[in-house]
């Protein structure tokens, strides 16, 4: 009996040496403090809980996850979409979270992370919609308006996937945060928002009916964290999310925050 409980803990000692290794070998930023900018309008990866009045989500677990293991101390601003990036990239803040799509043109202005998540877009629409189905009978429907924050992949993904490639197109209608274009798609102000499948899907599950997705995926984007150009901090934070992805936390993560929490409940 001993000499199987002893071949045990070796068994459970070995299996946990590797993510320990890992984690011993992540950079120590020695309780450095680091300002991270949001908006907390893009739930479930960060928003702000009805019930609580806290700012709570995906990024924030993650985030939280990365501090501890880097030593570094979080401290959180906000900001708005239109503001993001450009704020980042003048030092304003260390770096920003928001579900942020990684692509060239910002690659110009703000230095980024290894993605941390892979998304694709897709249409949400009212529970009883009929009127269409997809992009394609969506784009024929002369009176169908799209709801879209700008500047954003949504908004580029109705522009050009969706409707004729004309950023000026009236079927489009601006706002400000992503929430108020849900809000707006649920009053029939507009007809259809454009969101990640994983976001989507909360916010689908949370209806009760009133929301469903349609169609196929209209293009795939992966999101990671921003940086001022040059910043130190990319090297480490892409050791922690590495590490994240290894050991499972970053799984557990979209457990939580795409198939166990419910919005608004």
């Amino acid at each position: 009996m001993t000499s199987r409980r002893q071949f045990l803990i070796g068994l459970a000692i070995a299996a946990m040496m590797p993510l320990a290794a890992q984690a011993a070998d992540l950079p120590d930023l020695g309780g450095r403090k680091v300002v991270v900018v949001t908006e907390n309008a893009y739930p479930p990866l960060q928003f702000v809980d009805p019930k609580t009045g806290q700012a709570i989500g995906w990024e924030y677990d993650a985030v939280a996850e990365i501090a501890k293991r880097l030593n570094m101390a979080v401290e959180y601003q906000n900001t708005s979409w239109d503001a993001m990036i450009q704020s980042v990239s003048d030092n304003q803040y260390h770096m920003g979270m928001t579900g942020i799509t990684i692509n060239e043109e910002r690659k110009a202005k703000v230095d980024f992370s290894d993605p941390y998540m892979r998304s694709e877009q897709f249409m949400l629409v009212r529970g009883d919609e009929a009127r269409f189905t997809d992009a394609a009978t969506f784009k024929t429907f002369e009176q169908g308006l799209v709801g879209a924050q700008p500047g954003t992949t949504p908004f580029y993904t109705a522009v050009y996937s969706v409707l004729d490639g004309n950023e000026q197109n009236p079927r489009i209608k601006l706002f400000e945060t992503f929430g108020a274009t849900v809000q707006a798609l649920k009053t029939g102000d507009v007809d259809v928002v454009l969101t990640d499948g994983t976001a989507g899907k909360g916010y689908v599950d949370a209806s009760d009916g009133g929301l469903k997705l349609i169609g196929g995926p209209l293009g795939t984007e992966d999101f990671g964290f921003i940086f001022p150009k040059g910043s130190d901090l990319v090297a480490p934070v892409n050791a922690a999310i590495a590490s994240l992805k290894a050991d499972g936390t970053i799984d557990a993560l979209n457990k939580k925050w795409f198939l166990d929490y419910k919005m608004g409940q």
